[in-house]
């Protein structure tokens, strides 16, 4: 069983309390010591103080979701723990490891878990002088599951150097004392051998994927309002944008950003924002500008639960209603979906491509699960697109909305001898000038559609996997998950056949039905209290009304097992 070769940890505290930063050492060390791993983050709605968890999942093999229950549970304190309750899927062989300093583990958590074990954190701090609980937990963790203690020290080492000698020693101090409480606990979990080489391999966010494909992608501009779960994204590219001589600005707002940016494209340079669902919602005028003037914009969409404010700091799939119809009029655009965290790279790569390359609005739709998780992924590869925008030579007469077959004209870059034209959002005619017309309005409405629906995506648009007759169609970051829970049903994929849109518009039926040929029954799986996704492939990718679905609302992500029972049933 694919599951016997995984271990899952989860730590629990309250803000302040360093939990991400000992989650990210412990994967740090795994990765170095062989295996791979995935570090997801959940947070409560508070700025400071609040209660935080770091669910680390290691394997010998990739992964990317979260497994469905929890093998070790460090709690620094019960409080926090409680708050996580419905996040946290104990079972009778989760070990818990609590602080004795915070008290004994709630009835709750000792009629979950197997075994409630308990660590004098506040005896260790005192001997050891600068020592904090998370480094501590740090080596417990370690302890229980075999990761050397040399690699911890290692890391520890690397992550705290800038902040001297005294600090570094204090870390490794304390790591070291939790390494030797754990051991004397009589309770292991050792990971399983790592196998394959450790060279090449990529420790990386589903955020930092994105941004490493926007630069790849030519992006030289960027201008965004931070927004959670989103912000990664811009701290990221800031100075590696500097670097390579682009830009990028802290606008006073999202309605700022999205006009920033359509008009640093106006001026030839390849720009991006980034935001979340209520962000969006303000920058719908602007990419409607974008589409109407013809003028290429990624916009990355990190979502989040909503509506409104909503949850910040968890995950939900419910903006791919406003990302497909949210623009006021015929607004054709393009939707994107980064089908895992390493495809994160590819898809906002292609996004760039996509917008320079068809001079249009493209929202890339990805979510808190996938973009503030991080993971342990193969060096990805290179891609072959080049990006390219068709840029008018000086000309005696120019008509920048010409009525091409493709329906893309040649953009005339600012100061270009013979090429001014108007451009705003009002309806125009194929030279630029605004036009009542309705035989203006229809030519030009054709002549965005065409450009987006005649383009040739390629096998782009999903990812394919297996042959059987039943089918799980998905996307976003649900993918792993169903992914996981289809390979463990079905090993050799003779059975469940797997699909995992990355192209959402404009739709492809016939590409669907292709991709659907021989299959009898259908599951469609998301994130998503109305089943967005499921009510838009029977409205435009022409889902047979029999496809079953599966769906519901976050802050709770779906994991694998919910959804192999689902696909048992099915396949019954």
């Amino acid at each position: 069983m694919v599951k016997d070769r995984t271990l899952s940890v989860a730590l629990v505290g309250s803000g302040g309390d360093g939990i991400m930063t000992a989650g990210d050492t412990l994967l740090r060390a795994a990765s170095k010591a062989g295996w791979y791993g995935l570090i997801t983050r959940s947070v409560g709605p508070q700025i400071r103080g609040g209660e935080s968890l770091a669910f680390l999942r290691l394997a010998n093999y990739p992964v990317e979701a979260q497994s469905d229950h929890v093998d070790i549970l460090v709690a620094l304190d019960w409080p926090s723990v409680l708050r996580f309750t419905d996040e946290l899927p104990l079972y009778e062989g989760t070990v818990v490891i609590g602080n004795s300093a915070t008290g004994e583990p709630p009835e709750s958590v000792r009629a979950s878990s197997g075994r409630c074990e308990s660590i004098d954190f506040a005896e260790i701090m005192s001997a050891v002088s600068g020592a904090r609980a998370n480094t501590i937990a740090v080596g417990v963790v370690a302890g229980l599951i075999g990761i050397p203690m040399e690699l911890v020290g290692e890391i520890l080492g690397k992550m705290f150097a800038a902040k001297g000698e005294k600090i570094v020693d204090a870390s490794l101090a304390a790591a070291k004392s939790g390494f030797k409480a754990a051991q004397q606990l009589e309770e292991t979990r050792q990971l399983p051998k790592p196998v394959g080489k450790t060279t090449g391999r990529w420790m990386i966010s589903g955020n930092d994927a994105t941004a490493v494909g926007a630069l790849r992608g030519g992006i030289r501009f960027v201008a965004a309002y931070p927004i959670t779960p989103a912000t990664e994204i811009l701290e990221w590219l800031s100075p590696r944008l500097a670097k390579l001589g682009g830009t990028l600005v802290q606008a006073e707002d999202e309605l700022a950003s999205i006009n920033m940016c359509v008009g640093a494209s106006f001026g030839g340079i390849p720009s991006l924002t980034a935001t979340s669902g209520p962000g969006l919602s303000l920058m719908v005028e602007g990419i409607g500008l974008a589409v109407a003037t013809e003028v290429p914009v990624v916009v990355v969409d990190v979502m989040r639960g909503s509506p409104s404010t909503g949850i910040p700091t968890k995950s939900e799939q419910s903006d791919l209603n406003i990302a497909v119809y949210g623009l006021s009029g015929d607004a054709p655009h393009v939707v994107i979906a980064p089908t895992s965290i390493a495809d994160s790279i590819f898809s906002a790569q292609w996004s760039v491509y996509l917008a320079e390359a068809m001079q249009t609005p493209v929202i890339l739709l990805s979510d808190q699960q996938m973009g503030q998780a991080m993971a342990v992924i193969e060096k990805p590869m290179e891609f072959p697109f080049v990006t390219k925008r068709e840029v008018a030579s000086p000309l005696d007469e120019y008509d920048r909305y010409e009525l091409t077959e493709s329906g893309v004209s040649p953009m005339a870059l600012p100061g270009t001898a013979g090429g001014a034209y108007t451009a705003d959002g009002l309806e125009h005619n194929p030279h630029g000038t605004p036009s009542t017309s309705a035989t203006d309005h229809v030519m030009q409405l054709d002549k965005r559609e065409r450009k987006i629906t005649s383009f040739d995506y390629g096998d782009y648009w999903a990812e394919i996997d297996g042959e059987g007759e039943l089918a799980v169609i998905t996307w976003g970051s649900v993918s792993a998950s169903v992914y996981e829970a289809a390979r463990e049903i079905d090993p050799t994929g003779k059975k469940i056949r797997l699909i995992t849109l990355r192209l959402i518009a404009p739709a492809q039926p016939e590409r669907l039905l292709a991709a659907l040929d021989g299959v009898k029954k259908t599951l469609v799986v998301e994130q998503s209290h109305s089943a967005q996704l499921y009510h838009y492939l029977i409205s435009h990718y022409g889902l047979s009304n029999d496809a079953a679905s599966y769906h519901r609302s976050g802050p709770l992500i779906i994991r694998p097992g919910e959804i192999e029972t689902r696909l048992t049933e099915l396949a019954a």
